[in-house]
Formats: C-alpha cells, sequence, structure tokens
C-alpha cells in the first residue's frame, strides 16, 4: 500500500469508529453511569448569537438615533476641544458656563446631523450608498461653507 502524503498535511487524525451504545433495555447491557462506560457526556452547548444581514443593525441604528434627542458626542472631550480652540485664540484663560457649552455642543450637532444629510443626498445622487469625503465637499460648496 502506499503512503498518502495529504493524509499527513490534515489537521487530526480520522476518527475511529466505536461500537454502538447498548441501550438499557438490551441484553447484555449493564445499568452502569455514563462515566464508567466510557461515554462522554458533552456540556450544554449556549445558543447562537443572532446574525443580522448586512446594513440591517446600520438602520437600526439609524432609527435609534432619529427617535432619540440627547446629545451623540461626549461633553467631556467636547468641552476640552472648545477649551483648547479657545486658548489657541487667545492668551487668556477663559472660564466657560455649562450651559454655553451645552448650546455650542446642540449648535455643532445640528450642524454636523445637516451636513451629514446632504452628503448623503449627494451620494444617492450619484447612485451610491456610501458616502465619500467628495460627497460632503461638495454639500459645504453648494451650502456656500467653503472658507471653513
Amino acid at each position: 500500500m502506499r503512503h498518502d502524503k495529504s493524509a499527513s498535511r490534515r489537521k487530526g487524525t480520522t476518527p475511529q469508529h466505536r461500537p454502538p451504545l447498548q441501550t438499557p433495555g438490551t441484553p447484555g447491557s449493564t445499568s452502569r453511569s455514563p462515566r464508567l462506560s466510557g461515554v462522554s457526556v458533552q456540556p450544554p452547548v449556549p445558543p447562537k448569537k443572532k446574525r443580522f444581514r448586512p446594513g440591517t443593525r446600520a438602520l437600526m441604528e439609524i432609527r435609534k438615533y432619529q427617535k432619540s434627542t440627547d446629545l451623540l458626542l461626549r461633553k467631556g472631550p467636547f468641552s476640552r476641544l472648545v477649551r483648547e480652540v479657545c486658548q489657541s485664540f487667545s492668551t487668556e484663560a477663559f472660564r466657560w458656563q455649562v450651559y454655553a457649552l451645552m448650546a455650542l455642543q446642540e449648535a455643532a450637532e445640528a450642524f454636523l446631523v445637516m451636513l451629514f444629510s446632504d452628503a448623503n443626498l449627494c451620494a444617492i445622487h450619484a447612485k451610491r450608498v456610501t458616502i465619500f469625503p467628495r460627497d460632503i465637499q461638495l454639500a459645504r460648496r453648494i451650502r456656500g461653507v467653503d472658507n471653513l
């Protein structure tokens, strides 16, 4: 018999056949525990996590965020960014009221949401579903916000 080289490349070995298990009602069987009879008991397998089709999860998130009215950006990082930009324009350390930062964040998020919705329209016009940077640039140019 010739040695098969492909068998040495396989992962693992071929399963060994076991004799069929005897049920308690058949002659010659004993009522021993499965542990002593050599039969391994498999632990219960947890159920598989639900998999959604591509794009379904994104649509669910869009609906979720459209229903909500809370801010999408974290308040801490946005506050630090505002203070850093404020320091770059002035040598003094200005103090900010919480309501002023919240109003600025509301305005910034409203601007970004409208910009992305306009960019989405530009992408749909180009028969695409993915927003590219050129869509955002076109939306800004049409709006007249090119110098920012």
